[in-house]
């Protein structure tokens, strides 16, 4: 029997509904419509150790909520993240249509001796992938102070940044790093108080951006 037009609407809504279930995000009719920020990285950005509430993306949410900025940021961190992960992950992100993405992502790769050449590959395939779509994209750098390596090592996040044409951001650790009142007791990762600085330290590299996006709309 050929199905009433009633129950093909039904129909109809209810796959749309499944299918967006199944990919992780909100139906249509409910969905948050403020632009996205997204953050992409490892542990220090999924905020490890901590309540979720108190990771950098969770801080940078309430400070521009506070400022008056109507943007969702969504944190995409996962302890031990590689690149590669992070780039498997890609079109869960780019589904989000992010206007601003935060990359900060590497230490894995060098810890679990990942060739330097893969991962500048599928960083910078990554950069431009966001770019591509009209995101403005920052790239978190790593120094041997606050990350460890060395210098030739970590020379990869600026020289990206310079060729793709990304905002480069300080690293995530800066003035974090061995100051134990701004780390859990692992004294590697950032507590509340450490997540609060990168979160105010991105907001206000990120302050222009938002300013000038503004102006345009």
């Amino acid at each position: 029997m050929k199905p009433s037009p009633l129950h093909s609407h039904l129909y109809r809504h209810i796959s749309l509904f499944l299918f967006w279930c199944c990919i992780g995000l909100q139906p249509v009719l409910g969905q948050d419509e403020r632009p996205v920020i997204l953050a992409i990285g490892e542990s220090t950005t999924a905020g490890y150790g901590l309540p979720s509430d108190q990771s950098y993306p969770a801080q940078l949410q309430a400070l521009l909520d506070d400022a008056g900025y109507h943007y969702r940021v969504v944190n995409h961190g996962r302890s031990g993240s590689t690149v590669d992960m992070a780039l498997s992950n890609l079109t869960r992100g780019m589904l989000l249509q992010p206007e601003i993405v935060l990359i900060a992502i590497g230490g894995n790769d060098r810890s679990n001796s990942r060739a330097s050449g893969r991962t500048e590959a599928s960083l910078r395939k990554l950069v431009f992938l966001f770019a591509e779509m009209g995101a403005a994209v920052f790239i978190a750098d790593r120094t041997p102070a606050s990350d460890g390596g060395s210098v030739e090592q970590n020379s990869l996040y600026a020289r990206i940044a310079l060729e793709e044409d990304a905002f480069l951001m300080p690293s995530l650790r800066q003035d974090i790093a061995g100051n134990p009142e701004l780390l859990i007791s692992d004294m590697r990762h950032p507590n509340q108080a450490g997540y609060a600085i990168i979160a105010q330290r991105i907001f206000k590299l990120l302050e222009p951006v938002l300013q000038a996006k503004d102006a345009v709309q």
